[in-house]
């Protein structure tokens, strides 16, 4: 069965052909899950192919910029003792390579975080879990995340979760996630979408942040 028929198929087994919108709020900040050199350098052993979603996601960021919106980046980064207790590590030893000031922590070249950034460092799938990035985004008044970054199915889907949990309305960014496959994205977009928060285009998020602007 080809994705898309894979994916028509999963459709029909949720009660809702047409899931609700939760939209988003007023006051919003765009969180980027992991895009790290680890993750999309091509002479890391754990990159992958985001060229495209790595491009879209900084056009997003310069959108969210142009009207003050905070940017927060996640990392991931070990300590040497984390890799005998961590079980994330233990399940995929290849993430060992993420040690703390390794050069596959740093955030991708192509976006690069600037002063006033937030950089959340975690050891495991969401952005939230055993960080301090919910407490921070109280702190600014953050009511809503705009999402993107990799994998769909592990971190992003997580952190997806996670913030709706925390009480923040979440929406993903199609183009600006991606994952090692294609039917693991599509199905987990399809399921964020029907359970958890919104799935929206690129042109959808931007929209919506330029009119942040024109609402002040």
């Amino acid at each position: 069965m080809d994705t898309e028929n894979l994916i028509s198929a999963m459709r029909e087994l949720y009660p809702c052909s047409k899931p609700r919108e939760l939209g988003m709020g007023k006051r919003p900040a765009l969180l980027v899950v992991d895009f790290i050199e680890g993750f999309t350098h091509a002479q890391s052993p754990l990159g992958g192919p985001w060229d495209e979603q790595i491009g879209h996601t900084s056009a997003l960021m310069a959108s969210a910029r142009s009207v003050n919106i905070p940017v927060v980046f996640t990392t991931v980064e070990y300590d040497e003792a984390d890799l005998s207790t961590n079980l994330l590590a233990q399940k995929t030893p290849g993430i060992r390579i993420l040690l703390k000031g390794s050069q596959w922590t740093a955030i991708d070249h192509r976006l690069g975080s600037s002063e006033g950034d937030l950089v959340i460092s975690k050891k495991y799938g969401s952005a939230f879990f055993g960080t301090s990035l919910a407490a921070q985004l109280q702190v600014l008044g953050v009511d809503s995340l705009l999402i993107s970054g990799c994998v769909t199915s592990g971190c992003v889907r997580a952190s997806a979760v996670d913030a709706v949990q925390s009480g923040f309305r979440a929406a993903v960014v199609r183009e600006t996630v991606g994952d090692r496959s294609l039917p693991a994205n599509e199905a987990n977009l399809l399921d964020i979408e029907q359970r958890y928060g919104d799935v929206i285009s690129l042109a959808q998020a931007i929209r919506y942040l330029q009119g942040l602007r024109q609402s002040e």
